[in-house]
């Protein structure tokens, strides 16, 4: 055979491949079903990084099958109030939630180890847990008994202690303080005398503007500079000790996530662990702003004292040590996280924190 048969018979060829490829086009489409979900946000649309993770994991999906698997997401209210979001998606009314799973502690303090539990991990100590520490699928071994599937979903990084009316400087000041407060968390700052209580987001300003509340924790400066409470409370304290890594999640009603095809359960995880990250990333780069418009703003920056965070930390075990002898699976999720945890503050003392506190002192002495 000469090379120019050759060379013509061999684009013959290709050209059949491809002829191939393109009627073999419906056989794929067919692969990939026409569904579609509704989500139920535990949030207002105006918090465009937490709300809008929901959003993120909607685009993520859709793009990944050429339009044929839609989640369509419903801010809080719109639907069923945001505190309901998980509730919905266990009932089947929706098929899917966004949601932080300490709201729904008081029906099981399980729901708290799946988010955040005072003086736990932070935000990377927190994945590391969830990806690779066995937390993930723990955490779905209870929610098979709520009816449910999730996967972590978002994260916004240690969160800030909130806003007071008033300063608070000791422990003595915590005294019968009416706060808003999310997860068990309340159940911590209770012992210490604060009188928690559980608020939706977009219901936080109000409670704070007419004093039915003293005092509100949302979550980091930028989603706080949006609710506007510098202008009601303005006395902003740090850290957050009870969300040191909040997972936000993408909570499945169990059934739904079943009956899809594994390719769509699988782009279903893979576009979760996409938002989970997008999000943490995306608080990094707008924090650091907002907290200078904040303080521009009148916002009192100041942290608790080492007073009040350490006996935050008695009260903390006290509640485990009672959670822990009550209820089995709070005990092994809890152990899980503890032991890790130990491990993980030892081993960020070494780089990472040098690290960091070098460039800190950079940044103090105008260097950076």
């Amino acid at each position: 055979m000469d090379r120019r048969s050759f060379i013509k018979k061999a684009g013959v060829a290709g050209v059949g491949g491809a002829a191939a490829t393109v009627l073999a086009s419906p056989a794929i489409a067919q692969s990939n079903p026409k569904i579609n979900w509704r989500l139920a946000s535990s949030f207002p649309k105006s918090l465009d990084t937490i709300y809008g993770g929901a959003e993120v994991l909607s685009k993520y999906v859709s793009e990944a099958t050429d339009g044929n698997f839609q989640i369509q997401v419903f801010a809080a209210g719109e639907i069923v109030p945001g505190l309901q979001a998980a509730d919905a998606a266990a009932a089947g009314t929706v098929e899917a939630a966004h949601t932080v799973s300490y709201y729904y502690w008081g029906k099981d303090p399980v729901w708290a180890l799946g988010a955040a539990v005072p003086f736990a991990l932070n935000a990377r100590g927190m994945n590391a847990w969830q990806y690779h520490g066995g937390g993930i699928d723990m955490f779905n071994e209870f929610l098979a008994t709520q009816g449910l599937i999730g996967f972590p979903g978002g994260n916004t990084g240690v969160q800030m202690g909130g806003w007071f009316r008033k300063e608070i400087k000791t422990v003595a000041d915590l005294q019968g303080l009416k706060m808003r407060i999310g997860g068990f968390a309340g159940k911590v700052v209770e012992k210490l005398g604060v009188v928690p209580q559980q608020i939706a987001g977009g219901d936080i300003y109000p409670a704070l503007e007419k004093g039915t509340i003293d005092a509100a924790e949302w979550t980091t400066p930028y989603d706080d500079e949006k609710l506007g409470f510098v202008k009601v409370a303005p006395y902003y304290y740090y850290p957050g000790f009870w969300e040191g890594g909040p997972t936000v999640h993408a909570l499945f009603n169990k059934a739904a996530f079943e009956g899809l095809p594994k390719a769509y359960q699988s782009l279903l995880r893979t576009a979760c662990q996409a938002t989970d990250a997008n999000m943490l990333q995306k608080y990094d780069w707008l924090n650091p702003p907002a907290i200078k418009r904040l303080v521009a703003a009148g916002a009192k920056l100041s942290p608790f004292s080492q007073e009040i965070l350490s006996a935050c930390f008695d009260a903390a075990n006290e509640v485990y040590a009672e959670m822990e002898a009550a209820n089995p699976t709070f005990k092994k999720i809890w152990d899980s996280i503890k032991a890790f945890r130990g491990e993980y503050y030892l081993n960020l003392q070494i780089a990472e924190y040098n690290y960091d506190t070098f460039m800190m002192i950079q940044q103090r002495g105008n260097k950076l």
